[in-house]
Formats: C-alpha cells, sequence, structure tokens
C-alpha cells in the first residue's frame, strides 16, 4: 500500500447535498479534522443535474402556461419572437456555477479540506484518492462518510438505447426538441414531460402500465394522467421499446420502434430527442466496497440503517448512494445528524434521521404534494375499518376566467386512522401545491388529528382553505 499522505478525524467521499451538509458539521461545528473528496462538481445531483435546474426550467414552462391562460384574463399577447431557449439554457448555467461557488467558499469557511479527484476505498480506515492531474494521496481516516449519490440509468437490451439522453443531458440540450419521447413513469419523466410540453415541444410519455406515479396514492395518479391527456401530451400505455436507429440525412433525428395499447403489433415514431427516465442506481463502481467489507443489496446500494451505519464499523453512508429516501433535503438531514452523533458530543449520541412522515412533491402541471401514507398503504397498515378518507375536488379561483376545456384539477385527500382521526397521509394535487405542503407537512410530523385541522380557520380565498374545512 502507497504510504499515508494525509491523516484526518473524517473522511467524506462524494460532495452532493448530503455530503457537504455532513462535512461542514463535522468540521465547522464541531471542529472534527475533515477531508471531502469530489469527482465532479460540488453540490451533486441536485445543484448540477436535478433540483436546482429543474426548478428552474419548470419556472420557465409555468410561465410560459401563464402567457397562455392570460387571455383569459383579458390580456392581448402578441408573440413577437419564439421561446430563446438558448439564452435560457446559459443563464441556467451561470446560476448553477456561481452555487458551485458559493459551496466550494463553504468548505473553505468551514475549514474542510477539499480534492477534486476520484476516491476507492483501501481497507476500513483508508482511501486512495486520484486528483485531477493523475496523482495520488492516500488518507487515512477514523471515520469514512460514502455518500457518492448515483446515476441514471440507460437500457442495456435496446439496441441504438444510446442514441437517447438521461436527466443528466437533459441540462446540456443547446436547442429545443421538435419533437420528444420519454421512457419512464417516475417524478422524474412526468416533470420533464411537463416542462417540454409547456415549452413548445410535441411530447410523448411512453408508460409500461395505465398510470405513472405508481408509489403515489390512486387519486393523484389517475388526475394527472388525465390532466397531461387534456394538455396534450401524448401517453403511450403499456409499452415496450424494441430498438431506436438514427434516421439517414437526418441529423440529430432518430426512429423509434415500439409496441403500445394502440399499436401493440408494433409501430414507430421519428425523434430529434429521447429521453430515458427508467430508473437510477447507485455510484459504487469503483468504490472500492468489497476491500473495506462494506455490504450492498441485490440492487448494489450500500446497506446502512437509520443511523447511516454500515456493516463495518467506521463507515457510514447516507443519501442516494443507500436509496432509502432519495430526495436531497433527506440527505441533508441525515448528514447533519451523523455529523452530530458522530463529533457532537453524549447529548448526540442517539441523533439521527426521522425517515418517517417525508414530504416531498413532484413540479408537474399541474404540482403534486403527498407526506404519509396512500389510503391503500393505510387499509394495508390498519384495516379498512380503521380508516376514514375526506376529499375534494373542486376548479381553484384562478381558473374562474378560463373556459371550460382550460380548467385544470385541483384536488385533496387526508388519510385518517382510528377513532381520534389522526392524520397518516395527505395527497394534494393543484396549483401552488409545493408551498402548501411545507406548512401542512409540519402538522402532520406532530401527529395532528383531523378536528387540529378542522380548529384551523380558513384563509379566505385560497385553495388551501378546502384542506381545514373538510367534511
Amino acid at each position: 500500500m502507497a504510504p499515508i499522505s494525509k491523516e484526518c478525524d473524517f473522511l467524506v467521499i462524494g460532495c452532493g447535498s448530503g455530503g457537504l451538509a455532513c462535512a461542514r458539521r463535522a468540521s465547522g461545528q464541531w471542529g472534527a479534522k475533515t477531508i471531502a473528496v469530489e469527482s465532479n462538481r460540488l453540490g451533486g445531483t441536485c445543484v448540477n443535474v436535478g433540483c436546482v435546474p429543474k426548478k428552474v426550467t419548470w419556472n420557465a414552462a409555468a410561465i410560459a402556461e401563464t402567457l397562455h391562460e392570460a387571455a383569459s384574463y383579458g390580456f392581448q399577447i402578441k408573440e413577437t419572437a419564439p421561446f430563446d431557449f438558448k439564452t435560457f439554457k446559459h443563464k441556467r448555467d451561470d446560476y448553477i456555477r456561481r452555487l458551485n461557488n458559493i459551496y466550494a467558499r463553504n468548505l473553505s469557511n468551514d475549514k474542510v479540506e477539499y480534492l477534486h479527484g476520484r476516491a476507492h476505498l483501501l481497507d476500513k480506515n483508508s482511501a486512495e484518492v486520484i486528483l485531477d492531474d493523475g496523482t495520488r494521496e492516500t488518507i487515512r481516516a477514523r471515520n469514512i462518510l460514502i455518500a457518492t449519490g448515483g446515476h441514471p440509468n440507460i437500457p442495456k437490451n435496446i439496441p441504438g438505447a444510446e442514441l437517447g439522453i438521461t436527466s443528466d443531458g437533459f441540462f446540456d440540450l443547446e436547442t429545443l426538441p421538435k419533437r420528444v419521447a420519454l421512457v419512464g413513469a417516475g417524478y422524474i419523466a412526468v416533470e420533464m414531460a411537463g416542462m417540454f410540453h409547456h415549452l413548445g415541444s410535441e411530447t410523448h410519455l411512453f408508460i409500461r402500465h395505465e398510470t405513472f406515479l405508481r408509489t403515489f396514492d390512486p387519486m393523484i395518479q389517475e388526475s394527472i394522467v388525465d390532466e397531461y391527456e387534456r394538455q396534450g401530451i401524448i401517453i403511450h400505455r403499456n409499452s415496450a421499446q424494441q430498438k431506436i436507429e438514427k434516421l439517414d440525412g437526418q441529423p440529430g433525428w432518430m426512429r423509434m420502434h415500439y409496441t403500445d395499447k394502440t399499436a401493440p403489433d408494433g409501430s414507430t415514431i421519428d425523434l430529434d430527442c429521447l429521453l430515458w427516465a427508467i430508473g437510477r442506481s447507485p455510484e459504487v463502481e469503483d468504490l472500492g466496497l468489497d476491500k473495506a467489507g462494506v455490504k450492498q443489496d441485490e440492487q448494489g446500494h450500500i446497506v446502512a440503517d437509520d443511523y447511516q451505519n454500515t456493516s463495518v464499523d467506521n463507515i457510514y453512508a447516507l443519501g442516494d448512494v443507500c436509496g432509502k429516501v432519495e430526495l436531497t433535503p433527506v440527505a441533508i438531514a441525515a448528514g447533519r445528524q451523523l455529523g452530530n452523533r458522530l463529533f457532537g458530543g453524549p447529548e448526540f449520541k442517539d441523533a439521527k434521521m426521522d425517515y418517517e412522515n417525508v414530504p416531498s412533491v413532484v413540479f408537474a402541471h399541474p404540482e403534486v404534494g403527498s407526506i404519509g401514507l396512500s389510503e391503500p398503504d393505510a387499509v394495508a397498515k390498519y384495516g379498512r375499518e380503521n380508516v376514514k378518507v375526506y376529499r375534494t375536488s373542486f376548479t381553484a379561483m384562478y381558473y374562474a376566467m378560463m373556459d371550460p376545456t382550460e380548467k385544470a384539477p385541483t384536488k385533496y385527500k387526508v388519510v385518517c386512522q382510528g377513532t381520534d382521526e389522526k392524520v397518516v397521509g395527505m395527497h394534494i394535487l393543484g396549483a401552488g401545491s409545493s408551498e402548501m405542503l411545507q406548512g401542512f407537512g409540519v402538522a402532520v410530523k406532530m401527529g395532528c388529528r383531523k378536528r387540529d385541522l378542522d380548529s384551523c380557520v380558513a384563509i379566505h380565498p385560497t385553495s388551501a382553505e378546502e384542506l381545514v374545512t373538510m367534511k
């Protein structure tokens, strides 16, 4: 083994949201000598090719949606030029670079030593880092955190699949596609389909079953599918892809062969963009986990408990590399709690992330929010006789001025358990759901009952008031 060139209390491999939060907490608040290693850009998936640039793009799509709806309020807006996607893309890139620089300054301010390179474990207490210039550092650490995140998948058994892009490639597009196909049924596919459509692309969404967002409450699944079709997104149900091939004489275009519910014997579609959103895999390929004895599950995720402990007593893991709850705020919270527990003293010996009742949002059109159990999950856990569901469906006042065919739905569901009617699930769909759920999420996390919602005076006129006036 190469001689040790650095020693520290804490080595953090991976500087996404979770790794950064943990490194800064350990060093900046508790004074642990910390080294952080990242092979890509600081901030990980969320900042660079995930939540942040996605929300910026969603904002652009929402503005396009509002411009379309403005006529119903009497505004006559003449478009003098098409949406300048290239300018928008470059401004978005500039914003992300500013965030990268802020993260670097934060590490420096918290006295975290930052190395840009690729790390792999040598044993349970040491790792080798190959730096950008090819030189190598061998680091010995009392504690090691693996927070390397994940990467999007491309199918391996479909000829020509490599002609498509993933969510990472979405943020590299310099021009807006004319006709795009997205394959997948999770939140990434659904969000990006909405953005492509409202920015002006002919959008096709290929799903394997009848609905998408299939881990969400059935009300959400059914409503958002119907709404996407109303808006003009073309949904291909029960679909499968056979092959993708380049189109001769049409640079950048391809032809996808597929089957779906309406074409069980096969059909084709010509595209200038194909986006695979079929899931993600943990970023573990060259980490050297076997050398340190770190266990993985069948999908390759590192096995970690609620305290982020792995099978090795001084090696920890959090975030998407564990495959537990793959959300940025979850990784941040877990990272801070782990930093507290390892270095914060006896009062933090039991500090851990609480993985129950984590709110989540899908930035679809309209937005979707969810916390707690879906209705089927609540019934499975408590029994039908112990579950009561309150629901409402209405047209938000924003759409009052619009023709019936232009009105988007708003639907809410509150799932309660027991005679005390404890709220164990809340599912909302409609404009403003993302901001709304953050506040109601606090109430659910505190164990609120239906009567607590009822006791809150409604704010009128809002959509949110429907959640405190359900009968």
